[in-house]
């Protein structure tokens, strides 16, 4: 990352100091998944992710046109739902999407305001502002559509204290595998198609108030065959993080529009989840069939005492430990990072996960693109996308 990139990066307080924000965000309230088989998926996130029952929501609860499962692990929540009849939007989606994220709910203080300001900035309505209500308070939510078919969800549940929504019980489960680690939702990234990037970027920044805090272009991210250019949104504390990626020009077809063929259109393509130790978690991870991304060559972490070596006195990893599990390693001014990258979840070569260890370091691995990519790459080539 060049000196450039940091001083836009670490200025985020800087930029926000002192204005007024009209769409205050205290965090990730959940991400909704619609897919073909929430019992199914859902057992897959507990046994391969450590995930915890929680709340479900169906036909014993009174829903006659969806099943939803709520998994949690320490602050992150996710919802698997999923449709109980062959003319449900639900389905629909699936059927042109794959499984994938339709909700990336946000906790806000105040629904009903989040919607009418994000609106009157050109915001397309998902849902005005509902209260639901049961024997342990109300929740007002209120939604909003971003790219795609992909909605901002705001949850505002200061009157509430049942277990996830109103309408959902509490999912008792016999089967309770111990959590890997992971802690809460760092970033969520989206795909966009070709020369929309900018549009989306103007959109968060006039609809949602954020800013853009770090930019990459298409000579910071390419290999030899591919390219993609990324922008990093935040809102106003830095809680919530939504880089955007679209394809760029290159010998061969990217990751990106790789994902735009099989999504069907523009998406969230990974979450990333953050861990205080990663080798634990992504040890875990592994012995519970989580396949990940292949690991970088020799060469890659060879050069890492001196590619980090402003932060090596710091380093608390071995780098063997971190090479045999194939966890990738960068750093900028404030410390440094852990990372790795599962391959998709399902069979559409669409949404995965990122497992991230942040020691200090505020950026996104800008160190590590061309060889995450080469690998994704490798992956593309096996399934003949490339």
């Amino acid at each position: 990352m060049d000196n450039n990139l940091k001083s836009v990066e670490f200025g985020l307080e800087k930029i926000f100091e002192g204005a007024q924000d009209f769409l205050p965000l205290l965090g990730t309230d959940y991400v909704e998944f619609y897919v073909g088989n929430a019992k199914q998926a859902a057992h897959f996130y507990k046994t391969a992710f450590g995930f915890q029952s929680l709340a479900y929501a169906g036909l014993e609860t009174g829903i006659r046109d969806r099943a939803s499962y709520v998994l949690k692990q320490d602050k992150i929540r996710i919802v698997l739902t999923t449709a109980l009849n062959s003319e449900s939007p639900i389905g629909e989606h699936v059927k042109k999407h794959g499984d994938g994220v339709k909700v990336a709910a946000l906790w806000v203080e105040d629904a009903r305001s989040a919607y009418e300001e994000t609106i009157k900035r050109g915001a397309k309505s998902f849902m005005e502002p509902t209260v639901e209500k049961d024997e342990f308070g109300e929740v007002v939510r209120a939604g909003i559509y971003t790219y795609g078919e992909t909605v901002h969800m705001f949850v505002e549940r200061k009157n509430y204290n049942g277990v996830f929504l109103p309408g959902y019980k509490v999912w008792e489960s016999d089967y309770k595998p111990e959590p890997v680690g992971l802690k809460y939702i760092d970033h969520m990234v989206g795909n966009v198609g070709w020369n929309q990037m900018n549009n989306w970027v103007k959109w968060y920044e006039e609809v949602m108030g954020f800013v853009n805090f770090l930019s990459f272009d298409d000579k910071q991210i390419n290999t030899e065959y591919s390219a993609l250019m990324s922008k990093v949104m935040s809102n106003g504390n830095g809680r919530i993080k939504f880089p955007i990626n679209e394809p760029a020009e290159g010998k061969k077809r990217s990751q990106i529009e790789e994902y735009l063929d099989f999504y069907e259109g523009e998406g969230i393509q990974h979450i990333a989840v953050a861990t205080d130790d990663i080798l634990s978690t992504v040890s875990q991870m592994k012995a519970r069939g989580v396949e990940f991304l292949s690991t970088p060559p020799q060469a890659y972490y060879d050069a890492i005492p001196e590619r980090l070596k402003d932060h090596m006195s710091k380093f608390k990893e071995d780098i063997n430990e971190l090479q045999k599990l194939g966890i990738m390693i960068d750093a900028d001014e404030e410390g440094y990072l852990l990372q790795i990258f599962t391959k998709p979840v399902e069979d559409r070569p669409t949404v995965f996960f990122e497992i991230i260890q942040r020691m200090g370091a505020r950026g996104f691995g800008a160190g590590n693109f061309k060889a995450l990519f080469e690998s994704i790459e490798r992956e593309q080539e096996k399934r003949g996308t490339l």
